[in-house]
């Protein structure tokens, strides 16, 4: 089927190299890692990718009507996970964009004394990007203070396929054992990122690292995070990172396909765990094999929307696995573009949209905001049908518009609390108020109106 033009893409990005980090094979609860200058130059050379392939006028699949030398923040929306890796991915978002939007002396103003002052460092782009934090929004990190999440791991982990899995590996295992200085050699453990972090910055360790252990180890870890972040049933538990991650990309794609909306390049900067998800919901995997397992530093999933000859519009999904180009990959078995229709409802279906939702899929009562519910607010929510999704808290706060009313509805809340008609649980966190909230048109975030208006 023939494009004749990009309307907008989506851009699910994945962070450059990293220190060493932990994760705790049962709760996937993370340490602290930061991104190194590899993972910023990394970053950086897949925002030129970028560049090239969708900002560059020679470029076939260049976006129709962005500017390209100076950033329209009314046409680019960047988000990044501020969660356990969050240091690392939101740095990695910002040396993308110094790629995808480098500095230039055109970056300027002109002052009423006849001086012209060019932006600092040469005229570098300041381009917002908003956090997504775990305490205020599933959407990035959906598997985290996950009960149900958290038994289907110990499911995979107790299962016969993975006891027989861990005997094919115990030779490796115990041969690696020495390069692990102390941590566990079983396969519930992640050991490859130790071994990859100090294969690429140890030159020691490098050098007396046998041949093949390190692609044993991604051999591994592969199968193990597909058996943890992926489900038979497409609404299953598994696939949790990519179906709270979901109606995020349904709504920028809506956002750009609406001609009246002037967004057309969204950048989600994420950790693997969506990818991983996002690919076996859409039967990419079962397509495309090859991209089994975690994607390489630096990595991009694109979803371009297209017009067809017809005027039809429609969806192409592309994947980038590191330095390597873009390759097409097919949704749902198709042998072409898919319709975003079609796109949009298969994946609607199983998209998580809000926190009500993923208190009961959770199983949850307590954290991210599940203790504004009850079991029965929950449940209830779940059944509103096509109606417009709403939130345990926002029920409250959505009702009220002015300020005013607002501040008396959280007086009245507290004073309930008070009374004991609301229990409130005390934690180290803010609680989550709102699970999923659709993106902003770009006159809401910036207010603006016509001249005819005003």
């Amino acid at each position: 089927m023939a494009s004749v033009g990009t309307v907008g893409v989506v851009i699910l990005a994945l962070y450059g190299d990293r220190t060493p980090y932990y994760q705790n094979p049962y709760t996937y609860e993370q340490s602290y890692t930061k991104l190194t200058p590899l993972g910023q130059t990394q970053s950086v050379q897949l925002g030129s990718y970028l560049r090239l392939e969708y900002l560059n006028p020679g470029s076939p699949h260049s976006i129709d009507g962005i500017k390209a030398e100076i950033v329209d923040d009314r046409q680019v929306l960047v988000r990044a996970d501020n969660g356990g890796e969050g240091g690392a991915i939101v740095d990695s978002a910002v040396a993308l964009l110094q790629g995808l939007f480098p500095p230039t002396p055109r970056s300027r103003t002109s002052l009423a004394n006849g001086t012209t002052v060019v932006g600092p460092l040469g005229g570098y782009q300041y381009i917002p990007i908003e956090s997504v934090e775990p305490e205020q929004s599933i959407q990035f990190e959906g598997w985290s203070s996950c009960p149900n999440f958290e038994k289907h791991i110990q499911k995979f982990y107790d299962s016969p396929g993975f006891k027989e899995k861990a005997r094919e590996a115990a030779p490796f295992l115990n041969a690696v054992k020495p390069y692990l200085f102390g941590i566990p050699n079983t396969l519930e453990n992640i050991i490859y990122d130790y071994i990859h972090t100090n294969y690429i910055h140890n030159e020691t360790y490098a050098f007396r690292l046998p041949p093949t252990f390190l692609q044993q180890a991604q051999a591994w870890v592969d199968y193990h995070e597909h058996g943890v972040f992926t489900d038979v049933n497409f609404e299953g538990i598994g696939n949790i990172a990519g179906r709270t991650i979901l109606p995020s990309i349904i709504t920028s794609l809506e956002r750009i396909a609406n001609k009246d909306d002037p967004l057309s390049l969204v950048i989600q900067e994420t950790s693997y765990k969506p990818f991983i998800s996002l690919f076996n919901v859409t039967g990419i995997t079962e397509r495309h094999p090859y991209v089994d397992g975690i994607p390489t530093y630096a990595s991009a999933f694109a979803f371009e929307l297209r017009h067809n000859e017809d005027g039809e519009t429609h969806l192409r999904t592309k994947f980038k696995n590191g330095t390597s180009g873009f390759e097409t990959v097919y949704l749902f078995g198709h042998h072409d573009d898919i319709a975003l229709n079609e796109f949009l409802y298969r994946l609607d279906l199983t998209a998580v949209h809000d926190t009500a939702q993923w208190c009961r899929e959770c199983g949850q009562r307590t954290a991210r905001g599940c203790n504004l519910c009850t079991a029965g607010e929950i449940s209830t929510i779940q059944e509103i049908g096509d109606g417009e999704k709403e939130t345990c808290a926002g029920r409250l706060l959505g009702a009220v518009t002015s300020p005013f009313a607002r501040i008396l509805a959280i007086f009245s809340l507290s004073c309930f609390a008070l009374l004991g008609a609301v229990k409130v649980f005390r934690s180290s966190r803010k609680p989550r108020l709102t699970g999923y909230d659709p993106l902003p048109t770009t006159a809401q975030v910036f207010g603006y109106h016509t001249f005819e208006e005003l």
